[in-house]
């Protein structure tokens, strides 16, 4: 059933100006979904096209890619407006007679060939038929709205003769694979000749079950149009025809192509050779075993692609849990890291299959007002229900009402939200299905989105050494394009007073390789406090490198901050980088004590009273643990909730929507994430609210105040 509305959604009268704003809205969605499609005049394939009239073509009136505007034979037709024109003008220096009818027929055939070249929506629609899933007599494959929005993106980097190397996160049923599929049948088909594709799944039958997609749209395909326009040929010659003796390959003579599968479970025959176009097919499902694994195979299969033009590597699957090869693989996309690109499709825009109509007009008004109204309601009835929140995330997303209404009558099948969501996901992160519950509100963290920018300042802080007593000497900043520190606001001083407990500076420590977590030094400027404002991140350094010199550096930092409180998470050196030894041993706690020796303001722990009496020495450091990281992360939660501090990095905002809450009741990062930069918030935001003191302006004499530089409304924007 559809939620029910509670009682108090009653509509007035006048319909209220949000709910009114929500259906105007969504009836723009549903027009742009119902938009008409009509491949075969190239209506509403969404890239440029030109219009082409023809009283006495087969299709009189034909929307065409612009790449065909630039062909002689159209241009004459768009010059002279009819095909008998157009012949007539051919043979007006010709003294021999002509057979209109004949010329016709060729004309026809030839301008159709250009198009098939030149128009993938109108090839796919006019001569590809593909057998529905579950049986049934084969249909014309006419594209789908998402299928069309792929083959768009495939599109534009073939005109751009960029060579395409796509991942592909697949939500159910919407055909992307068979996109791909009947892409490189194009390519095969109409473009180059000798152009061979391998396919790869986890068992060989999956395999040649995509591979008779080829079979299927062959056996149907107009024979002369694998020849040359005027070649001879045979209406019942064979158009796929096995070759040599493994079974794994299949050619399509005429073109000189060949068509080949190979599977996860069999490496060997996975071997790309000259392989140009390749489609590695629910590469989230493969499995690692024992002498073999999905990078191999890969790189076994793709090493002989060159980087070209015509060439294609598609790695398509559904979601499959996280830490996985493909999951790694789409990380690495989605940051630019990879050669490969990135593409989605939500569930919501497959609008033909999840959508259910309201019962009613005023249902439907009654479900807007009710989403509005509970836009900001975290609560639910039962585990098979999402929030108000969430609802209210799909419709910012753009989901029409129709969709959110079968989201959720399917979501009752599920107890949990990540089942419902590996199968249908609104976005990449809810694709990757994770066990635990999200720490942080998506609504509550974009708030924060307002406060990020890019820094004001890049570079680095040095002194006079780069460890010991020298390091905090002369302490500068240098502007460097390639420096690791980001500054929003640099320090400020004044002539006849200092701000005391203002600047905050907390440090993550990572590790060294290039694979090991991100060590962060993040600087927190407490002055608005004093009067009852939030604090703010005003610089950041986030790199790789050794840890005794991370805390120098740290040292360094705080040093240029007006001497502030720093603050070093201990357990990386006391328990995690246990590869770290220095000569003469593990150094870690003599790291930390040899910077307090230099370093008057070093965070160290409380320390109880028979501590205190017995003359144990101070711990420097503040260590998580199973005790303190719980304490830290609540006052993460509420400041978050609550919008108390001011962030400036997008890239906190992003760890903050992939943290979790695992099933054990730990916390921590889902895989494949950081969660770097959050810890240094996390207590960070602990100690300034709950341990350092309010910070205070003591003056240097009795005399009235003179500020060296103002602090400015501008530096609270």
């Amino acid at each position: 059933m559809p939620r029910q509305v509670a009682i108090g959604t009653k509509l007035t009268d006048a319909l209220d100006k949000h709910v009114l704003s929500i259906l105007t809205e969504n009836e723009k969605r549903i027009k742009e979904i119902n938009t008409p499609f009509s491949p075969i005049k190239g209506e509403g394939c969404g890239d440029k096209r030109f219009l082409l009239f023809l009283p006495d073509f087969p299709i009189q009136k034909q929307h065409l890619p612009m790449s065909m505007k630039k062909i002689p034979l159209i241009k004459m037709l768009l010059e002279l407006g009819s095909c008998k024109a157009v012949i007539e003008e051919l043979h007006a220096d010709m003294d021999e007679p002509y057979n209109l009818e004949e010329e016709m027929e060729q004309l026809v055939e030839q301008f159709t060939r250009i198009r098939m070249k030149h128009d993938p929506f109108f090839f796919f629609a006019m001569f590809i038929y593909i057998k529905p899933k579950g049986g049934g007599l084969p249909f014309r494959f006419v594209l789908r709205r998402p299928q069309r929005r792929l083959l768009r993106w495939l599109e534009e980097r073939r005109k751009k003769n960029r060579p395409i190397r796509l991942i592909l996160l697949k939500a159910r049923q919407w055909g992307g694979s068979t996109v791909i599929q009947m892409y490189f049948l194009w390519l095969q088909i109409m473009w180059q000749k000798g152009l061979n594709s391998l396919i790869i799944a986890q068992v060989k039958d999956t395999a040649e079950t995509i591979r008779g997609m080829f079979d299927e749209a062959l056996k149907e395909f107009p024979t002369k149009f694998l020849h040359e326009m005027g070649e001879a040929y045979s209406e019942n010659e064979p158009k796929f025809v096995g070759f040599g003796t493994s079974g794994n390959v299949k050619k399509v003579p005429q073109r000189f192509c060949k068509i080949k599968v190979g599977s996860m479970q069999n490496p060997t025959s996975a071997n790309g050779e000259d392989y140009n176009l390749i489609h590695c097919s629910e590469v989230g499902l493969w499995e690692k075993t024992e002498g073999k694994s999905p990078e191999q195979v890969v790189q076994n299969a793709t090493n002989g692609v060159l980087y070209r033009p015509y060439t294609m590597i598609v790695y398509e699957s559904t979601a499959n849990g996280t830490g996985n090869f493909f999951h790694q693989e789409w990380l690495a996309a989605e940051k630019g890291e990879s050669v490969f690109e990135p593409f989605f499709v939500p569930w919501f825009e497959i609008y033909d299959l999840y959508h259910l109509d309201f019962e009613s007009k005023k249902k439907k008004e009654e479900f807007a007002k009710w989403l509005y109204d509970n836009r900001n309601n975290t609560n639910t009835m039962s585990n098979r229900d999402e929030p108000g929140t969430y609802l209210w995330k799909l419709w910012q997303m753009g989901a029409p009402l129709e969709a959110i209404n079968w989201y959720i009558v399917e979501r009752k099948k599920f107890t949990d939200h990540g089942d419902m969501a590996s199968g249908f996901p609104s976005d990449p992160v809810e694709a990757f299905k994770h066990s635990g519950a999200k720490v942080f509100a998506e609504e509550k963290v974009d708030q924060f989105k307002k406060g990020c920018r890019s820094p004001k300042f890049i570079g680095d802080v040095y002194g006079d050494g780069y460890k010991g007593k020298k390091c905090l000497q002369n302490v500068r900043f240098t502007e460097d394009k390639t420096g690791q520190l980001w500054i929003w606001s640099k320090p400020e001083y004044f002539d006849d007073c200092k701000v005391t407990n203002r600047y905050l500076v907390v440090v993550d420590i990572g590790g060294r390789g290039s694979k090991a977590d991100w060590s962060v030094i993040c600087v927190f400027d407490r002055y608005w406090m004093m009067e009852g404002g939030k604090p703010y991140v005003v610089a950041q350094w986030y790199g790789h490198i050794d840890m005794d010199l991370l805390a120098w550096k740290a040292a360094q930092i705080a040093k240029f901050y007006d001497n502030a409180l720093l603050v070093i998470e201990s357990n990386t050196l006391e328990t995690k980088d246990k590869e770290h030894i220095l000569e003469g041993g593990d150094q870690s706690e003599f790291i930390l004590n040899q910077i307090k020796d230099v370093y008057d303001n070093l965070y160290a722990r409380k320390q109880s009273e028979a501590d205190i009496k017995e003359g144990v020495p101070r711990k420097y450091g503040f260590h998580t643990n199973v005790a303190t990281k719980p304490m830290v992360i609540s006052v993460l939660v509420q400041v978050v909730r609550e919008h108390l501090y001011v962030e400036r990095d997008q890239r906190c905002l992003n760890e903050f929507l992939t943290y979790e809450r695992k099933k054990n009741g730990a916390y921590g990062a889902i895989d494949g994430k950081h969660d770097d930069l959050l810890m240094t918030r996390a207590i960070g935001l602990h100690i300034c609210f709950n341990e350092m003191k309010m910070p205070k302006m003591v003056l240097y004499q009795t005399r009235v105040m003179r500020k060296k530089v103002s602090v400015s409304a501008a530096t609270i924007i």
